[in-house]
Parts: C-alpha cells; sequence; structure tokens
C-alpha cells in the first residue's frame, strides 16, 4: 500500500505532502547538474519497474522502494526520480493517484535522502566492506521510514485508519529486510567498479 490512492487521504494532507514534493522537486533540479541526468532516469527507470511487483502481505500488499538506494547515488534527485516514476504508474497502470502523488513521492523519496544524508559522513574514509554495511542500513530503515510516513499519512486523514496502522507497518518488516540486502549488494557491485557512481566520492579509489 506504498502507493496510497486517490480518495483515502484527507485534503490538509494531500496539500502538505503536495507543498513538501514540491519543495523537495525544486531544490533537486536547483541544483541537478546534467552529468546526474542519466543516472537518474536509470534509477528513475528501476523504481518504475521494481515498484509494479506488489506481493500480497495481509491486507495489504508491499514492493520494492530503492528509496535508500536513490538516495546514496542521487541525494535530493531522488524526489525527481522516484516522482517521475509514480506518475508514470498512476497514468498507465492506475497504480497510487495523481492527487496523492505528492504524498506518495515524499514517503517514498524522503527517508532515503535524509538516511543517505546521515550515513554519508560515517562512510567517508571508511572501508568498502563498512561502506557496503551502511548502504544496507540505509536501504532497510529507508523502507520503515516509508512504512511510518504511510502510516502518518493515514493517520492524520482519519482516526479510523488507527486499528490497522500497526498491521500495515509490520508487513514492511520483510521488505525491509529484502530492500537492505539488495541495496548492500548493489552497494558492493558499485564500490567494486565505480565507487564515486554510489558514495559521491565518500570511498577512496581502489588500489591500482
Amino acid at each position: 500500500m506504498a502507493h496510497i490512492p486517490d480518495g483515502i487521504l484527507s485534503a490538509p494532507v494531500l496539500i502538505g505532502g503536495g507543498a513538501l514534493c514540491i519543495g523537495g522537486l525544486a531544490l533537486a533540479l536547483k541544483g541537478l547538474d546534467e552529468r546526474d541526468i542519466p543516472k537518474t532516469a536509470i534509477l528513475s527507470a528501476g523504481f518504475f519497474v521494481v515498484s509494479l511487483v506488489a506481493v500480497p502481505i495481509g491486507p495489504t500488499s508491499v514492493h520494492l522502494l530503492l528509496g535508500g538506494l536513490a538516495g546514496l547515488i542521487l541525494g535530493l534527485g531522488a524526489f525527481p526520480a522516484i516522482f517521475v516514476g509514480l506518475l508514470l504508474q498512476a497514468l498507465f497502470f492506475g497504480m497510487g493517484g495523481l492527487t496523492s502523488l505528492g504524498v506518495n513521492t515524499v514517503n517514498m523519496a524522503l527517508p532515503g535522502v535524509l538516511l543517505a544524508l546521515a550515513a554519508r559522513p560515517l562512510m567517508a574514509q571508511a572501508p568498502t566492506s563498512r561502506c557496503v554495511a551502511l548502504a544496507g542500513m540505509v536501504g532497510a530503515l529507508s523502507v520503515l521510514g516509508t512504512a511510518a510516513l504511510l502510516c502518518l499519512s493515514l493517520w492524520l486523514s482519519s482516526p479510523a485508519y488507527a486499528p490497522t496502522l500497526a498491521i500495515i507497518a509490520a508487513t514492511y518488516l520483510p521488505l525491509a529486510a529484502a530492500e537492505g540486502v539488495i541495496t548492500a549488494l548493489i552497494a558492493g557491485y558499485l564500490g567494486k567498479v565505480k565507487p564515486e557512481a554510489l558514495f559521491a566520492g565518500t570511498l577512496p579509489e581502489p588500489a591500482e
């Protein structure tokens, strides 16, 4: 249920989420270097594909988010990458909604961006293995952050959602574990072949 459909959230939540999304997009596009456009497009396409595959768990369903990976690779660029993916999914497949697009973007992009920002100082000059472990933590925790924001969006919209929030949050625990492993594996690969692509210079260049 990471894709919240139209008609679920209250107007104040939709407006607040839309404002945060616009702010994130504006900051990202203002600082976007043209050299970052290809990898932004690749991450957006990757998010578009993997998040189409939803796995039913209990009363809801979950899918890969790649928010932590996007935050590590793109920083604020995760906002436009995820926004475009969500927009295309809403238009072509009816996943999520257009009125909830801002909230969905914030819920999926913001945790990865903030966690990656916090992890970068710890990655500076650290061994590759430690950076990979931190990347895995960013991937896992970003999923839990998305779950928390999703539950907060529902709770702020109506107290009637409160009894189901714990169940919804619990369904994200296996996804967090899976995404942590996937993010760590991708980080390990990029750490060997092109560390600057993932850690933006926080890893030393491999020895010749």
